[in-house]
């Protein structure tokens, strides 16, 4: 009898033992590892824009990993986020005093000190954290970005230049630094001349030469240039102003107005507008028209455009539409860039077919006006460099297959040259 009590009691005892396990298993696999909730965290945060939420899986996740690096940090981006600013500058300064040699931790404050303009500061942890590591593309870029906000130009080219010696497929690099081009040079003159031969369709050759001057302001560039040229053995001479004006960080427009004197080389006057978007990765767009005049009578283009930086390389997909009362002329244009260096230093491509009224070498004599029906093939090729980087000289030449009259083709051979001092 006792042996048979000793075996029950053994057996509720298990029986226990087993019922306990069951209530609190559940419980023991339900909670989350600290990697698990920085997981869900990072989803919150970047698929949800939720960042308050994101905020407390973090937290919960830290009080399991208090020592975690890249949750300490990702804690402070998220208070940045989230408009939390001394949040995150309190999370930040105990994460570099904790950990000094974690880059990211300076990259992530040096970030949040440059989008509240403390610009001084935020240059101190960037440079913090290039002590570490010199070849961080992200600190670079930042670096550059924190210089050219403080309008310090040179400082921030050399910055670029660094980033692009060790990554010339760097987009946002290159984008800063065509803008920090355009603004740290008050003033440019350029000078260009552009030779042109026919096989059949004419007995003289062109000639065609420009003058320029550029004068960057806090609006935008302005430019005056006089162009002349030699056609059918005839002089003339045009004056234009060209304008791109800033109108945010992602708008700016193109302006043009030109006049001639009345020669039939040159439009009487001529006048384009475009507007262009900096659009997300990589992308711009544009919207405009063009207008030349010749004795009065006006030919309106309208032209659209797309272009896209991948790696080091630029394409750009441009349409010109001509509406007439009888039909619609049409252009279309593929350009490539393959970036060498900086925004000057580059080969270029382009192809393209139909008439392009942005061109000098398209213009008849004695007013025949502009001919948006004419069939032509082009294909067309420039070299840019900079020297001691305020020079920059470029050479280009061209070959377009063009059919002037119903039975009739004739080839047009072009070749150029021209020059850039910005000061």
């Amino acid at each position: 009898m006792k042996i048979i009590l000793v075996n029950i009691a053994k057996s509720i005892i298990a029986g226990f033992y087993i019922m306990a396990a069951l209530l609190f298993a559940p419980a023991a696999f339900a909670q989350q590892t600290s990697d698990e909730l920085y997981t869900e965290a990072r989803k919150e945060a970047f698929n949800n824009k939720n960042y308050k939420e994101a905020i407390t899986l973090a937290q919960k996740a830290l009080e399991q990993t208090p020592d975690y690096q890249d949750l300490n940090i990702f804690i402070g981006r998220l208070y940045t986020w989230d408009g939390q600013t001394e949040n995150a500058r309190n999370t930040f300064d105990s994460v570099v005093k904790k950990y000094p040699n974690n880059q990211d931790a300076y990259l992530a404050y040096g970030s949040l000190e440059y989008w509240s303009k403390n610009y001084d500061k935020a240059l101190k942890l960037t440079d913090k954290g290039l002590a570490i590591n010199p070849k961080s593309e992200e600190l670079l870029l930042l670096r550059a970005r924190i210089l050219s906000d403080s309008r310090k130009y040179p400082e921030a080219n050399n910055s670029l230049k660094t980033l692009l010696e060790i990554n010339p497929k760097n987009n946002d690099a290159r984008t800063l630094s065509q803008k920090i081009s355009m603004m740290s040079s008050k003033n440019a003159v350029g000078i260009n001349y552009d030779y042109y031969h026919f096989d059949k369709r004419f007995d003289d050759d062109w000639h065609i030469a420009g003058i320029d001057y550029t004068r960057q302001g806090s609006f935008g560039t302005v430019t005056g240039r006089v162009n002349y040229a030699n056609k059918f053995a005839i002089d003339a001479l045009q004056f234009e102003i060209e304008s791109y004006p800033r109108i945010s960080n992602t708008f700016y427009a193109f302006v043009n107005l030109g006049v001639s004197d009345d020669q039939g080389i040159f439009p009487e006057y001529k006048t384009g507008f475009s507007l262009f978007a900096n659009l997300p990765k990589g992308f711009e767009a544009e919207g405009g028209f063009r207008m030349l005049s010749f004795s009065g009578e006006q030919t309106w283009t309208y032209t659209a455009s797309v272009g896209k930086y991948y790696k080091n390389l630029w394409f750009n997909l441009r349409a010109y539409i001509t509406p007439n009362s009888d039909s619609v002329g049409q252009s279309y244009q593929l350009t490539t860039r393959y970036y060498l260096g900086g925004p000057d230093d580059y080969l270029s491509l382009r192809l393209g077919t139909g008439v392009n009224p942005d061109g000098q070498n398209n213009i008849l004599l004695n007013g025949e006006v502009f001919n948006y029906k004419l069939k032509s093939n082009n294909i067309a090729a420039e070299y840019r460099t900079t020297i001691s980087r305020t020079y920059v000289f470029y050479l280009k030449a061209g070959l377009e297959n063009q059919k002037y009259a119903p039975d009739a083709k004739g080839n047009q051979i072009s070749a150029g040259i021209g020059a850039i001092k910005r000061f």
